[in-house]
């Protein structure tokens, strides 16, 4: 059976490909959400992607994720980085491994999007690399799962 990976998108994602492309880029989530699907299955993963605008649906998700067998978390808190201490206390409570990444380079932006309820407890934070931070996030993921088998 192949360890299930959540990926976890947070409020305004669902119109990349549109929202301040300069600041984003113009890939869509449902590329990104396949880019993925196809990383995984060669990564032998299966992935499981939920966006959400409602962080009520998100920590819901994560709750869920202590019984279904979710062997580790990539997210994309957007908004809720600097917001959601619910968000952060079920990802906590769960005791899952979780990467956050952030499209943008949020050290190069606005000062309030350099504080994080997150990366205190995130394995690794991949900020500013666009799309492909999804995709390094889950070689991540694949790298520490196969060298947690080896142990």
């Amino acid at each position: 059976m192949k360890p299930r990976i959540a990926v976890l998108h947070g409020p305004n994602l669902n119109l990349l490909g549109s929202r301040e492309p300069a600041i984003y880029g113009a890939t869509t989530l449902e590329q990104i959400d396949q880019q993925l699907h196809r990383l995984g299955d060669e990564l032998d993963l299966q992935v499981d992607c939920l966006q959400s605008n409602h962080e009520g649906v998100l920590v819901d998700r994560v709750q869920a994720m202590a019984r279904d067998g979710t062997r580790y978390v990539i997210i994309n808190p957007a908004a809720f980085t600097h917001t959601s201490v619910a968000l952060r206390d079920a990802l906590s409570a769960v005791q899952l491994p979780f990467v956050e990444v952030h499209l943008s380079n949020v050290y190069r932006r606005e000062a309030f999007r350099r504080q994080s309820y997150f990366s205190d407890l995130a394995q690794a934070v991949i900020s500013g690399c666009g799309a492909l931070g999804y995709s390094l996030a889950l070689r991540f993921v694949a790298d520490k799962l196969m060298t947690e088998a080896q142990s």
